[in-house]
């Protein structure tokens, strides 16, 4: 049988869960490999696979006969057939942070479950720990995006708007990848003092200052990586905030191990830059696979540790409303006695 089916039907036992719905379409491609609208069911012996005709054939040249997967057409499902599909299931799981009231009290009544009980992210957290082709595809965006990188390097001046630069991210990525993981950030003078800026019009200057934050996909895999780059030369009153934050990536990737606490991982920093009257907006981080913000998420409120073969982010950033902000981040592979940076693109002074 599929592993990652396997491990789940494991993992449901020891919950006493007898059957389970898994309607989100990320976890469905995560366990089967499946992108298409749809359905899995677990039940007590089968697993079954339900969608729409237009994808019958798709889903048919992705499954092998180790996936063990039953594939119904929509359309010849009947209503017993539904009743039946649990049939002596006293528990049954559903995805809660995925289904709406509505679905839920639809999956009551076409089931006829006695008891749908919620999951508790048990997929998600699972996805955390990434298997060594994950990592691989994971890896494979990276380098792409330190490709990128160079790439754009070499072609911002000024003159170019945001967009500009934004679009030529964008286009090396659909030669070279699956495309973007994430919208594309260019923000440039005044406008890089907004974490999450949408690249505009306005034009790139001498002695800008530009925060690229950028990422592809390989295989459906995310990559994810900022740098802070600047035009003609470093101004004097950036230099203390860049190299504020460039000090807390650094310290914060020599911490990053399995076991390390993600609170005080996230502590050191905000401490730091409270120390020169600074904070940290966001959190230092986060995960990424399948999606680009996944478990965990790394900031003071999540007292779980790091594990072996989780892959994160480390982000930290500074905004000065309305003057500028620097961000810095690369995507991490968290190994037993430290971790692996993925993307490998120049962090000292970036000048073009």
């Amino acid at each position: 049988m599929n592993q990652k089916i396997q491990w789940l039907r494991n993992t449901m036992s020891s919950l006493d869960l007898q059957g389970m719905i898994i309607s989100n379409p990320i976890n469905i491609k995560y366990l089967t490999s499946i992108d298409a609208e749809g359905i899995l069911l677990i039940t007590r012996k089968e697993n079954i696979y339900i969608t729409d005709g237009r994808y019958i054939e798709y889903v048919q040249s992705i499954l092998t006969i180790e996936d063990e997967i039953i594939v119904y057409n929509i359309t010849d499902v009947s209503s017993d057939d539904y009743e039946n599909f649990f049939m002596f299931c006293e528990n049954v799981g559903f995805e809660e942070n995925h289904v709406t009231y509505a679905k839920y009290k639809e999956y009551m009544h076409k089931f006829k479950i006695n008891n749908l009980v919620e999951t508790e992210n048990i997929i998600e957290k699972q996805r955390a720990i990434k298997d060594d082709e994950e990592i691989k595809n994971i890896m494979t965006a990276c380098e792409i995006t330190d490709e990128c990188f160079s790439y754009i390097l070499k072609h911002i001046k000024p003159g170019m708007t945001e967009k500009q630069i934004a679009r030529e991210i964008e286009e090396f990525y659909n030669k070279k990848s699956d495309g973007l993981s994430f919208d594309t950030i260019v923000a440039s003078g005044e406008n890089s003092s907004k974490p999450h800026a949408i690249p505009t019009d306005r034009v790139i200057q001498k002695q800008d200052i530009i925060t690229i934050d950028m990422g592809c996909k390989y295989k459906g895999y995310c990559s994810d990586m900022t740098r802070t780059i600047f035009v003609g030369s470093v101004p004097e009153y950036v230099k203390p905030v860049y190299n504020l934050v460039l000090k807390n990536q650094m310290q914060t990737l020599d911490q990053m191990k399995d076991g390390e606490s993600i609170r005080l991982l996230t502590k050191m920093v905000e401490n730091d830059f409270r120390l020169h009257n600074f904070d940290l907006i966001h959190s230092l981080g986060h995960g990424l696979g399948l999606e680009i913000h996944e478990k965990p998420y790394i900031n003071y409120k999540n007292d779980n540790t790091l594990k072996e073969n989780m892959v994160v982010t480390d982000e930290p950033g500074i905004y000065l409303p309305g003057k500028f902000g620097v961000r810095i981040e690369d995507t991490v592979l968290i190994t037993k006695f430290g971790c692996i940076n993925l993307t490998k693109s120049e962090k000292n002074y970036i000048i073009i």
